[in-house]
């Protein structure tokens, strides 16, 4: 398995180089914080994310699984999914939305596009440490 049960999941498990293209999905209250804080280390504490609430929580699962993700485990720590045609492992927490995405063009596109689309409601932020931090249109 891609995510490990005993692991804290936070921002720094899924930098690249650990896994592949990583891209966060947060609710946008936690990007007004970052920005407004000066603190290089916001990423490393996990209380710094604001949480999912219940419902935004299911939709983000419901969404998941209606985009073809394969819900492979369902633990405390969130739920871990996959993509059978992409090389995209997905992790939903209390607190954030990792994608980790293999370092195949198709994978990586994918992956960006579907953290992009989440956003769509103006509910959640994507942040692509890859590509500058967060994503503004």
């Amino acid at each position: 398995m891609l995510f490990s049960k005993e692991k804290k999941y936070n921002f720094k498990h899924l930098e690249r180089g650990n896994m592949g293209y990583d891209i966060q999905l947060f609710r946008s209250e936690t990007k007004e914080k970052e920005q407004s804080v000066n603190d290089p280390n916001f990423f490393e504490n996990e209380s710094n994310f604001e949480p999912f609430t219940n419902q935004q929580y299911n939709e983000l699962k419901d969404r998941l699984i209606q985009y073809d993700f394969e819900l492979n485990n369902e633990s405390d720590n969130g739920i871990e999914f996959t993509h059978e045609e992409f090389s995209i492992h997905v992790l939903l927490t209390k607190r954030c939305l990792y994608f980790s995405s293999g370092f195949d063009e198709d994978s990586i596109f994918e992956t960006g596009m579907t953290a992009s689309e989440f956003t769509d409601s103006g509910y959640y932020a994507k942040y692509d440490p890859q590509n500058g931090g967060w994503e503004s249109f």
